[in-house]
């Protein structure tokens, strides 16, 4: 299967039809794979960038979608990262290995103790917290990461803080890493996804903002998404 990216910007995004596409298309490859938003169009330059084009970026935002539609890619579909995940391990639950980082405490430990629930022959050889304050605190994580040797590492810390680190731990261990920002939030009910009509017509980043209002200054970059996408500048 052959799959070319789409430079959007600087990043390249791979035109993806479905979230199974995706699983196929990856099964052999052990790369980051990162979902692509408005956002982190926007601002992905430099090294963010570099890992980006390096690996699997793939159209999670409506944004980066329609980016892709002006760009002749008309068959492509959206994959929620907060979906692929889920997917991936009710694909390889029972054969594959696991390693979770972020968000709290409490939030980490409920989404592990979830996840057995729902598939008691999970292999999760690891799992912590997204404050990583000290560098003894990373340490810890790039030796146990590299002992345990996981298929996939799930990295939930926000934009760019968790792609920098799947490109650090990638360096000592290679296997499938996904960025997920606030996933296990939404996993474990801790924060409400939109309503799935508010999701089709687009507009989930707007539900977000108005139920996060303190969010108020990173919606800047979606107006300066607006103007580039109307002045064909992405």
């Amino acid at each position: 299967m052959k799959i070319t990216p789409v430079k959007v910007r600087n990043v390249n995004v791979y035109p993806f039809q479905n979230i199974g596409e995706l699983m196929d298309y990856t099964a052999d490859k052990k790369k980051l794979l990162l979902s692509l938003n408005a956002e982190i169009i926007m601002r992905a330059e430099g090294k963010i960038a570099d890992i980006i084009n390096s690996n699997i970026g793939y159209a999670d935002g409506y944004g980066a979608v329609k980016a892709m539609y002006h760009k002749g890619e008309k068959t492509l579909k959206r994959i929620p990262g907060c979906e692929l995940w889920l997917e991936l391990i009710k694909r390889y639950h029972s054969a594959k290995t696991f390693y979770l980082i972020g968000s709290t405490e409490d939030t980490i430990c409920a989404t592990v103790k979830k996840l057995k629930e729902l598939y008691p022959d999970i292999n999760i050889v690891g799992y912590r917290n997204g404050f990583i304050k000290q560098v003894s605190d990373k340490d810890a994580l790039l030796s146990d990461v590299k002992e345990k040797k996981p298929d996939f590492v799930f990295v939930a810390m926000g934009f760019p803080i968790q792609e920098l680190l799947m490109n650090e731990l990638y360096q000592i261990h290679a296997a499938t890493y996904l960025n997920l920002g606030g996933s296990f939030d939404v996993f474990t009910g801790k924060v409400s996804r939109a309503p799935k009509w508010i999701q089709n017509i687009g507009m989930e980043w707007f539900y977000r903002f108005i139920t996060h209002p303190s969010r108020y200054k990173r919606q800047v970059v979606y107006l300066q998404f607006l103007c580039a996408y109307c002045g064909n500048r992405l």
